[in-house]
């Protein structure tokens, strides 16, 4: 079964961390509404969606794929590249640590699940401003007995590296050429993404084979449907400016049906313990 884990928007996203957007007062109303139609265009295609606890304390928690990887085999804790996110890992690790084996990394090691593009059995993996060599070098270690292949890729000018490539399947990819080393990719498929839309490099596939673009990119949803590729939009123009992107609001991966029992009891327990779980706090 293909399963999302998604996390609500935390009433404080306000205070969310910016590196290369200039502050814009958010409507939460409008993001928390946003967030769950985007929970609701993962449903219509076939996806479980799992939703944990809003952390209210927490202004970037919604970006849940920044503090973990998850694969067949295990789930990597990674050392995020913002110390003050780092606390975000606490209770996602309590949730994955049912469903898969975890791993962890050391210092100086920095990693963040929003610089990893996984095509097959090969990650690759942005040395950005959240993500260093290290990072890199201890997760091709983590990942060498399972066989996967781990490249790294420069990111310069935006956030991840998700944030300026996508696969979308079909061996394309949609690569911001400005923003991170293309050459990677050189046997693949390359969609450039357009001057006018930059940010929209950043999309997901989801389901069999759909595409999920954000509504703020209208030419790059009609270049990709030219392409042949089959599109659904989501519209997440207040999450946009706390510098989201499509991928960073959900972690996707194949989980038994049993284990999703382990992962409600474990949520449940979470809710019943506030003082144990900050996750489980009343939201301000």
């Amino acid at each position: 079964m293909l399963v999302a884990m998604t996390r609500g928007v935390s009433s404080s996203i306000g205070a969310c961390l910016l590196t290369h957007l200039t502050r814009q007062q958010i409507d939460i109303e409008k993001a928390v509404s946003q967030h769950r139609a985007y929970e609701e265009c993962l449903r219509q295609v076939g996806i479980h969606v799992i939703s944990l606890p809003v952390e209210p304390d927490m202004p970037d928690s919604v970006f849940i794929e920044d503090p973990a990887i998850v694969l067949d085999e295990v789930a990597l804790i990674g050392r995020m590249g913002a110390v003050k996110r780092r606390s975000e890992a606490e209770s996602l690790k309590r949730v994955l640590s049912v469903i898969r084996p975890l791993k962890f990394m050391d210092p100086p090691a920095t990693l963040e699940g929003g610089d990893r593009v996984r095509i097959g059995r090969t990650l690759f993996v942005g040395v950005s401003c959240r993500t260093n060599l290290s990072g890199v070098e201890q997760l091709r270690k983590i990942l060498d007995p399972y066989d996967y292949e781990v490249k790294p890729v420069k990111v310069s000018g935006c956030l991840h590296l998700t944030t300026g490539c996508s696969y979308l399947g079909d061996h394309t990819v949609i690569v911001n050429s400005d923003w991170i080393d293309a050459g990677v990719f050189k046997d693949f498929n390359i969609i450039h993404a357009l001057p006018e839309e930059p940010w929209a490099a950043n999309t997901m596939t989801i389901g069999d084979g759909v595409i999920l673009v954000s509504a703020s990119f209208p030419h790059t949803r009609a270049l990709l449907e030219e392409r042949g590729f089959t599109v659904k939009v989501a519209n997440i123009s207040e999450l946009e400016k706390a510098e989201a992107g499509l991928t960073c609001m959900s972690l996707i991966f194949d989980c038994q049906e049993s284990a999703l029992t382990n992962v409600y009891r474990t949520l449940s327990t979470a809710r019943r313990s506030p003082a144990s779980h900050p996750a489980a706090k009343p939201q301000r």
